[in-house]
């Protein structure tokens, strides 16, 4: 029997206070609505179905062609929006998770565990609750004599009494899809807010069908993400998780509180961290690295035996035994070779470097491929724009590039070339040759004397 998702994502979020949909706000630089899908990816569920509204352009850019995608073009609740989904599920058996977009702790081991759960208890519907000791905000389970749950409460409708009730509804079911589509019609509006709401569902099927639970111990990972503040909230338990699994496979972390780690950065062991570093997105630091301190990562590649300090390494690679920094910066796909050195002050866009190659401090690599055994002055600087396009530079093996040398693109430097410091290259250097591109200097004796010097008051 196959089973199915609906995530509910059709919100404005107006508590954000940002332009972007809520479900699609980023958590580690990561759209939030992400961590659900990528879990519901890892466990049993076959097929996903995202009901999306508001900026529903957004969502379809984020998770083109890995979910299906519903419409919910009037915001009339989470009854409503469930139903949203009917087309693509209403002629398929098996059973729906509904859950909501606004929910990035849940992972993939408690999604199966709550589908294993409605399984075994052979369940029409199971609701996922959790306790919280201030339940403030959130609808309160109604159990009978008995302990069997009867309906879901919301909290502004609640008695004096009913608030006392610890026990809260997570907004997460599970249900089969012969009755989903059937009991959904069945929801009233509400009076007070004119919407129809998902929870009403408890109380219509606990007459006729067999209705369950499923207690989550760890609250935290239902919590729901409703404002910024919300979001650092999640941050910290999404960065606590990750390092300590990263630590117990061998990864070191100076400092773990300092250091953030995206959701699908993968280390080896032998790594070593240090503080107030960032690595994020499809990162993958490879043995013997050392990053940090104050060093950002992300959808780069870093190879054995590389040190990265103080530096930005934005969707690049660096090879084995290469040191970048301090205060360097690579992106646009900036390839690195191994042992090279890229240090203080250095910006390397969209280029690539040979083995054995050094640009020690101030210059800048732009739009170039250099060889092997080459080494930048200090600074020097690939002159790679006209102000309307730009262009390439090629530089091959043993060159050495005085300080303060400019290179006019497109240009090519042919192996073995010397440069002259503060040159101004603009045409081609071929094998061999040294290049001197400056004006004579010259020198003017006794100039000094015909200045007018300023009086000094002797006082």
């Amino acid at each position: 029997m196959k089973t199915y998702a609906i995530v509910l994502a059709a919100g404005k979020g107006t508590r954000m206070k940002t332009e972007l949909p809520k479900c699609a706000f980023p958590i580690l630089k990561k759209p939030m609505i992400e961590y659900i899908v990528e879990n519901i990816e890892r466990s049993s569920i076959d097929e996903t179905i995202l009901v999306i509204g508001h900026k529903k352009e957004v969502f379809e850019d984020i998770l083109d062609r890995r979910v299906m995608f519903a419409y919910q073009y009037e915001q009339l609740g989470t009854g409503h929006a469930a139903k949203m989904a009917e087309e693509a599920l209403k002629d398929k058996e098996g059973t729906t998770l509904i859950l909501l977009g606004d929910m990035p702790l849940i992972n993939d081991k408690v999604i199966d565990k709550i589908l294993q759960k409605h399984a075994q208890s052979d369940n029409d519907l199971t609701v996922v609750t959790t306790n919280f000791d201030n339940p403030k905000g959130y609808g309160r389970i109604i159990r009978d004599q008995y302990g069997n749950i009867t309906a879901i409460v919301e909290h502004n409708d609640c008695t004096s009494e009913q608030k006392q009730i610890k026990e809260v509804n997570t907004g997460i079911y599970a249900v089969n899809n012969k009755y989903l589509f059937d009991v959904l019609p069945k929801i009233q509006v509400n009076k007070r807010k004119q919407e129809y709401y998902l929870t009403d569902i408890v109380e219509i099927m606990t007459t006729s069908y067999k209705v369950g639970t499923f207690v989550m111990r760890d609250n935290f990972r239902v919590m729901g993400v409703n404002d910024l503040y919300a979001i650092s909230i999640a941050e910290k338990y999404l960065r606590d998780e990750i390092n300590k699994m990263h630590m117990l496979n061998g990864v070191s972390i100076v400092n773990p509180e300092t250091v953030t780690i995206g959701h699908n950065v993968a280390i080896e062991e032998g790594v070593t961290i240090h503080p107030n570093t960032t690595i994020t997105g499809q990162s993958i630091i490879k043995k013997g690295a050392h990053i940090g301190p104050n060093t950002e990562i992300h959808n780069s590649v870093i190879f054995e035996g590389v040190s990265v300090k103080h530096s930005l390494v934005y969707d690049s690679t660096v090879y084995e035994r290469s040191t970048i920094g301090p205060f360097a910066h690579l992106r646009n796909n900036a390839v690195i070779g191994r042992d090279n050195r890229i240090g203080n002050f250095v910006e390397v866009k969209k280029s690539s470097t040979g083995a054995n190659t050094k640009a020690a401090h101030l210059a800048y690599i732009g739009d170039t491929t250099t060889g092997k055994n080459v080494n930048f002055g200090c600074g020097s600087i690939t002159v790679n724009y006209d102000g309307v396009l730009k262009h390439q530079t090629i530089i091959g093996d043993d060159v050495f590039i005085g300080c303060n040398t400019n290179l006019i693109a497109p240009i090519k430097i042919e192996d073995e070339v010397f440069i002259a410091a503060g040159s101004t290259v603009t045409k081609d250097v071929p094998k061999g040759h040294l290049a001197i591109a400056r004006n004579q200097q010259i020198n003017k004796a006794d100039y000094t004397k015909h200045l007018i010097k300023p009086k000094i008051d002797e006082k």
